[in-house]
């Protein structure tokens, strides 16, 4: 089975090949093109429950974009997935199986109520209050997760939007490279934690806004790291 990298290599050879441009891709595969682009550079993984809907529209099976073939030990691949993994997993062969019997599989209703325990920003900073949480409708599936936080501002994008809702899970420790829930100097953030031959800092997506140090200078701790 083809990695999140090479399926992504291969639908930009395809879609190229077939010579649509991102926003027609999304029109035929009827997404936002947001999504698609998220996809592209690499801020979001490849939804598999959707690989269907992209081999029709490239003119392949679905088995050719995700690299499946009959050798294949599907359940030791599925074994060794993490939780939303499989989920995914198990959704698309759901949808195999109704399409193979010819049943009409309607779609899941995913929308619940997520408690959000106050605004972290993407920005400026913002005060994450310890207090009573939120309770917000969330239309999509819920990851494993300790607390749950909307983004206030624009510095993470593209990986996250104004408003958005993330979900966290508690941790102190994090590695380079990892989006965190950072208390800076007193307000709380979400940025991505760099340790480079350049130091230690908290850094935006969003270029126009500057690193953060992590220095004597400034008190730093971490809540937790963002589910991705």
């Amino acid at each position: 089975m083809r990695t999140n990298d090479e399926i992504i290599k291969l639908l930009k050879e395809l879609t190229a090949s077939r010579g649509y441009s991102i926003s027609e891709l999304a029109r035929r595969v009827d997404m936002a093109k947001s999504a698609i682009s998220r996809y592209f550079n690499g801020t979001r993984e490849f939804p598999l429950n959707r690989a269907n809907d992209f081999a029709k529209v490239l003119g392949v099976t679905t088995e050719y974009i995700l690299g499946v073939n009959a050798n294949d030990d599907i359940t030791n691949i599925y074994n060794q997935l993490d939780t939303n993994r499989k989920r995914r997993v198990f959704n698309y062969a759901n949808q195999q199986l109704g399409e193979q019997n010819n049943i009409i599989a309607f779609p899941t209703n995913t929308k619940s109520e997520v408690a959000v325990y106050g605004a972290v920003s993407a920005g400026t900073g913002e005060y994450l209050l310890d207090n009573e949480p939120e309770l917000v409708d969330y239309d999509g599936i819920v990851p494993e997760h300790d607390f749950a936080v909307i983004v206030n501002g624009d510095s993470m994008l593209p990986l996250f939007e104004n408003g958005q809702i993330i979900f966290v899970k508690k941790t102190t420790e994090v590695r380079s490279g990892q989006v965190v829930i950072a208390n800076y100097d007193q307000q709380a953030y979400v940025k991505k934690y760099v340790n480079d031959e350049n130091g230690i800092r908290l850094v935006s997506l969003n270029k126009k806004y500057e690193d953060m140090p992590i220095n004597e200078g400034h008190e730093m701790s971490i809540f937790g790291v963002v589910v991705l």
